[in-house]
């Protein structure tokens, strides 16, 4: 079922966590957080939405990295219910599409709770005292990848929150899969 994001609560403050990474370390929301801001991302293995735009995420991840935004990718989806989404997979695809940032792991579903994440892909960006200042879209992608001249509205919302410290105040809501909660 896809659901889209609310709209941007700017200031709200980020909840740090510690969730251990694909690549063996555990990190905190201080270990991922860049000096000119952070991007968290719920993400997961299996989700079209999230596998239209992954060489796209990749690519603004990196681009970002260069301008001091730090950048961390978050499953929190049920793995037993969604094996594909277990650790071993989210092991497998970093390595596979040789993500340039930590993907962690959020087997007890709390770090999304505490974020409110409500889809995949899921994005938060925050400035550099970790005041949330983007909650929106990669692009107009949905299941399908769209054509490569779609306004990078991420990459532009975060690019702005590293020079000047505010995101945009228009910003179009993230859509994808629901997070898959483990049943009560």
């Amino acid at each position: 079922m896809a659901v889209s994001t609310p709209i941007c609560d700017f200031g709200w403050k980020a909840p740090d966590f510690e969730l251990p990474s694909t690549s063996g370390e555990k990190r905190r929301f201080a270990d991922v957080a860049g000096p000119n801001g952070s991007l968290i991302v719920f993400m997961c293995n299996h989700c079209p939405y999230v596998l239209a735009v992954l060489d796209r995420l990749i690519r603004d991840a990196r681009e970002l990295t260069a301008l001091g935004v730090g950048v961390a990718g978050i499953c929190s989806n049920d793995a037993v219910a969604y094996p594909s989404d277990s650790f071993a997979n989210m092991k497998a695809l970093a390595m596979e599409h040789d993500l340039p940032f930590p993907y962690l792991h959020d087997e007890s579903q709390q770090v999304a709770r505490a974020y409110g994440a409500v889809c995949t892909p899921d994005f938060f960006g925050f400035d550099r005292d970790g005041g949330l200042q983007y909650r929106g879209r990669l692009d107009a992608s949905r299941k399908k990848a769209g054509a490569d001249e779609l306004r990078r509205d991420l990459f532009e919302a975060m690019k702005r929150v590293a020079e000047t410290g505010r995101g945009p105040e228009e910003q179009v809501p993230s859509m994808g899969c629901s997070i898959k909660w483990r049943a009560a």
